[in-house]
């Protein structure tokens, strides 16, 4: 087989995991491009572009399936790759940096993350100049990451700043500006400021009913967006009702076992802990849980929020062994898939020490709570460079 037939067969492969993936059927895809990659290391050699190509999917596949730690290598890897046989400029080049700074961001480390979306937006703006739609892209990612990362002031500005020239550049109307209008409302619930948020979330959810459709997957995604809002204005009742209506649309579009139909649920259920409906609200996150295993895996981070609130659940009750036991398995699976000094893996085990406290066992939980404390002052140290 020549060379050319062994790289068309090779693509010929990523796309077919391509549609797995679309299809929500990841482990079928991170399987095939498992075998993949090893065949085109082995056929065409490490350095060739079809198996950077094929690398860099595999890392996608990995980072939709919640395995970050996975990622990381393969797309610092592919980087290497694509620097030394592209060159650093080259838009192979720049989307892999990009995709390596979104799994950063993903995996929590945010300084990293950020450092790396500025080096990729100056190398954007200089290539392809500042009003390709391209800088936008990034320059969004790049304000996520700054609220992400507790810098809220600088996420606003920019956002503000992506919106004006979204619609500048693109027009009112654009996905991509109605994009930007929802980034921008998200950085202000961020900073605390739902009311200015709630009139951007009304106008892009109405743009997006009239430009797209009511049942469009962002079209529900902003109305879930818009119900958040009402809910941290006080309007509980209107935020429940709306999340409804978001729940029997994605129920009906996408299925009861779709990740954005369970998302839905997850957010009924933190607003019945709201109202005290905490047994309700347990019977809930029981059968979402029980899905996300069975959907994403036991492993996934949506998965693991949902263990997460459960055992919130469950200590609300008095049923502190549950809890217990729950927490450590949180915590033990976070530690070994996001790594131990990310936020949520810290939540998990603040909450496990909550757990041994109220049974008894102080000296664990203090020990644990020591341990938090010295890995979030040690992220407090870190800086991110002028």
């Amino acid at each position: 087989m020549s060379e050319h037939e062994d790289v068309e067969l090779v693509m010929s492969q990523v796309k077919l995991a391509g549609v797995y993936q679309a299809a929500g059927d990841l482990r079928p895809a991170i399987g095939l491009l498992e075998q993949t990659l090893a065949d085109s290391e082995r056929v065409l050699g490490n350095d060739h572009l079809a198996t950077a190509a094929v690398r860099n999917n595999l890392a996608t596949a990995y980072r939709a399936a919640g395995e970050f730690q996975r990622a990381v290598p393969l797309l610092e890897q592919a980087v290497a790759d694509t620097e030394r046989t592209l060159g650093h400029d080259h838009q192979a080049t720049i989307m892999s940096r990009h995709n390596l700074a979104a799994v950063y961001q993903d995996s929590g480390e945010l300084l990293l993350a950020i450092r790396l979306y500025e080096q990729v937006l100056a190398d954007q703006e200089r290539v392809l100049g500042a009003e390709d739609p391209r800088v936008l892209l990034t320059r969004g990612n790049l304000a996520a990451a700054y609220g992400a990362a507790g810098e809220v002031g600088r996420a606003v500005v920019l956002c503000e700043q992506i919106l004006a020239d979204s619609e500048r550049l693109l027009g009112d109307d654009d996905p991509r500006t109605l994009t930007a209008r929802n980034n921008l409302a998200g950085a202000y619930g961020v900073a605390g400021d739902a009311r200015r948020a709630l009139p951007l979330l009304e106008r892009v959810a109405a743009d997006s009913g009239r430009l797209l459709g009511e049942d469009h997957p962002d079209t529900l995604s902003v109305q879930s967006n818009l119900a958040v809002a009402h809910g941290e204005l006080g309007d509980v009742q209107r935020a429940i009702a709306l999340l409804e209506r978001v729940l029997a649309n994605r129920q009906r579009v996408l299925g009861d076992d779709h990740p954005d139909t369970l998302a839905t649920r997850d957010g009924i259920a933190a607003y019945m802990r709201e109202r005290g409906e905490t047994e309700a609200a347990r019977e809930v996150e029981q059968d979402i849980l029980t899905r996300r295993r069975r959907v994403q895996g036991p492993d996934h981070p949506d998965t693991l929020t949902s263990q997460t609130n459960l055992g919130v659940d469950l200590s609300r009750l008095g049923m502190h062994q549950a809890a217990r036991d729950l927490d450590e398995d949180t915590l033990a699976r976070r530690r070994r898939v996001l790594g131990d000094d990310h936020p949520q893996t810290l939540t998990s085990a603040t909450n496990l020490a909550a757990d041994l406290e109220r049974l008894g066992d102080h000296h664990a939980a203090e020990v644990l709570r020591a341990e938090v404390r010295h890995r979030r002052r040690g992220q407090g140290e870190a800086k991110t460079p002028s």
